[in-house]
């Protein structure tokens, strides 16, 4: 398994390969993307990306946890996660060539 990583930089480099646009313009492009998710994900609101997945915010209610090292509990504040179901066709491309 490698341990490579994608970057912005690396999605902005294929954009400007695939569609001959400037680097600039890649980089644009890549950084409009992320924006529009993100300002979508601040408002609650589902992303569904056709083919690719689902991202979703979830709330979470305070709570009282405990400090495994010590024994004492804490109190956990309320606050919002995001989840990502990839879709049915993500799945299978990434389980390809795998046996069953």
């Amino acid at each position: 398994m490698t341990e490579k990583t994608l970057t912005r930089a690396d999605l902005s480099t294929r954009i400007n390969k695939k569609l001959g646009i400037s680097q600039t313009e890649a980089a644009a492009v890549v950084d409009g993307i992320l924006e529009e998710l993100s300002a979508t994900l601040k408002t609650e609101d589902e992303v569904k990306l056709s083919g690719f997945g689902n991202f979703i915010v979830h709330k979470k209610k305070e709570r009282t946890g405990r400090n495994p090292k010590t024994g004492k509990t804490a109190k956990i504040s309320a606050r919002k996660s995001v989840s990502f179901h990839p879709s049915q066709m993500l799945k299978k491309a990434v389980n390809e060539g795998q046996a069953s």
